[in-house]
């Protein structure tokens, strides 16, 4: 078994907490960050009860057998096409994997994943899981959910409001997100840079919304122009220089034309790819541009989703969209690092370790013109989480006429920072006219503001938590803590509850320590319960009087520093 990083042994953890309660719960991880490390590692945990991976692909599919094989050594079959897992009692694998077209083929009562009796499983796990929400995925859920003890995991990257809204219907529960911009901040992805490029006479304007997104044929016609085709390549050229590059395009058409200028540039620098793609050749253009042969890979709508390409550095966005989550799955190929940040143990040195390898940031390049009424995605967006939109918007707008590449996460803090200096102004204008104002003091029960006791950044509410409540069980597991729940909305209520169970997990100081201590201006974030009773303890002695500097180096003395093990790596 490999060795898990720290986020994902969290959310494992939080994955059979739910199913404690519930059926079906959603992991939310960025491309990138070993998304199928986790629901393999649940795998080999839910034995020996029989499991079936699920996924639209034939790349997901192998890499999910590949990885479970590894990581497990369990026997893996595969239900796809001409590929058949036994039903025999004494030949079936413990493990199926299948792709949804080879499942749902078939009619009726004769569909292929009518060979599968729903009560030998009792785990169904649904990669790439934003996809669950279409017929075909439902069939299939409903088949093995005869099964009532199925338990039943979806794994997904940044999906988009729209998808949010959707995915609340199918699973029960999210048991875990993790942004892309705290997967940066924790070193285990690159930082990006975004660069965002005019081309005269690009207009996206007349383009139709279909499905929530740019229409896709309207939009070929827009990107195949000659004149945009031009100045999308020759942009391109002049910023990827020698770094490897996935160039990201409208259409099938788009994809060959493009490929072509760039190889008049210089020969055998670009191949393309598409889903009619014989499956042979694909293998050998991917094969070649990781090797490094192929320089740049044109291709449509394959290298979106479970291709693993660390080497790449540059994201080309020669087909602009409204979805946060396509982008995201577009950008994520590129975010991978090259260092080998697994044998550090803090953020600060694995961001040190990318800063100092031969990829120390990605590249996303973004093409713009006239969007008209369409709000078109940026790395801004996908980076955006907790930050308000008009953070998000004005980090857009210093991108845009920066005209270079800029690192976009350090302009999405300056903008919150400006954005809440104001609110602050603005908080502190209210705070003194109440001053001013004589209210009858009324008695009032003191609760723990956990948010400033754990120094949490409130999340933003997402779509598939709006409507949801508290269990009974949840909520007085709060209220035990000293945390108000009653006023605090569902999804902060959540986070909230996993802080808990990850601080109770790894005897980090309690909700009540941390509240403490940040009264007499310490940080607890990262102190145990041991480290932080013994403050604790000490400013009794000193009846309740801040500690001297020599009072708190007898304490890191006794455990030490909360940063010695930082300093000593």
């Amino acid at each position: 078994m490999i060795k898990l990083r720290d986020y994902q042994e969290r959310a494992i953890a939080n994955i059979f907490r739910e199913w404690e309660e519930v059926q079906s719960t959603l992991l939310v991880h960025p491309t990138g960050v070993g998304k199928t490390t986790i629901f393999t590692e649940v795998v080999w945990n839910k034995q020996p009860e029989r499991a079936l991976v699920l996924a639209h692909r034939e790349e997901l599919i192998f890499q999910a057998k590949r990885r479970i094989e590894d990581q497990t050594g369990l026997e893996v079959a595969t239900e796809m096409a001409e590929e058949i897992a036994s039903t025999n009692e004494f030949l079936r694998a413990p493990v199926v994997v299948a792709t949804v077209q080879t499942l749902i083929s078939g009619f009726g009562g004769h569909r292929r994943m009518h060979k599968f009796n729903p009560h030998e499983f009792g785990l169904l796990i649904i990669d790439e899981g934003h996809h669950s929400t279409a017929a075909s995925y439902r069939k299939i859920i409903d088949h093995f959910s005869q099964n009532h003890d199925l338990k039943i995991l979806g794994v997904t990257a940044t999906p988009d409001r729209h998808d949010e809204e959707a995915l609340g219907q199918i699973f029960d529960t999210v048991a875990d997100v993790y942004e892309i911009r705290n997967a940066i901040k924790d070193g285990w992805l690159v930082p990006i840079d975004q660069q965002m490029v005019s081309i005269d006479g690009l207009d996206y304007s007349q383009v139709r919304t279909t499905a929530g997104d740019l229409n896709g044929k309207d939009l070929a016609i827009v990107m195949e122009s000659e004149k945009n085709l031009q100045g999308v390549c020759g942009s391109t050229l002049d910023i990827i220089r020698d770094r490897r590059t996935i160039v990201f395009t409208s259409s099938v058409k788009h994809a060959e034309m493009a490929c072509n200028i760039f190889n008049r540039h210089r020969t055998n620098m670009a191949e393309w790819v598409c889903g009619w793609t014989p499956k042979e050749e694909r293998r050998l253009a991917m094969k070649k541009f990781h090797s490094g042969d192929t320089q740049v890979l044109c291709n449509v709508g394959i290298v979106s989703e479970g291709v693993d390409v660390p080497a790449a550095e540059v994201c080309v966005m020669a087909r602009p969209t409204k979805s946060r989550a396509l982008y995201a799955q577009m950008a994520g190929r590129i975010l991978r690092p090259i260092a080998e940040v697994d044998k550090f143990n803090t953020p600060v040195h694995r961001r040190l370790a990318i800063q100092n390898s031969v990829k120390p940031a990605a590249l996303v390049v973004d093409f713009v013109g006239n969007s008209g009424r369409h709000r078109l995605i940026s790395a801004a967006d996908i980076l955006g989480g907790n930050f308000s939109e008009e953070s998000v918007e004005l980090a857009i707008r210093k991108a845009r006429a920066a005209g270079r590449a800029v690192r976009i996460d350090e302009i999405l803090e300056e903008a919150e920072a400006i954005r809440r200096k104001e609110e602050k102004r603005l908080r502190d204008i209210a705070e003194a006219r109440k001053q001013r104002l004589t209210a009858a003091v009324r008695y009032k029960k003191k609760f723990i503001d956990p948010f400033r006791a754990f120094n949490l950044e409130p999340a933003r509410e997402r779509a598939w938590d709006v409507g949801k409540v508290l269990t009974p069980k949840q909520r007085a597991l709060l209220l035990r803590q000293g945390i108000n729940c009653d006023e605090m909305p569902y999804h902060q209520a959540r986070q909230v509850l996993n802080q808990l169970f990850h601080r109770w997990k790894n005897k980090l100081a309690t909700v009540r320590q941390c509240n403490a201590l940040r009264k007499f201006g310490y940080d607890p974030t990262d102190m145990t319960m041991k480290q932080a009773s013994q403050f604790l303890d000490a400013l009794a002695k000193n009846r309740w009087k801040k500690l001297t500097p020599e009072q708190e180096k007898q304490i890191y003395a006794v455990r030490g520093s909360p940063d010695s093990e930082a300093n000593q790596e």
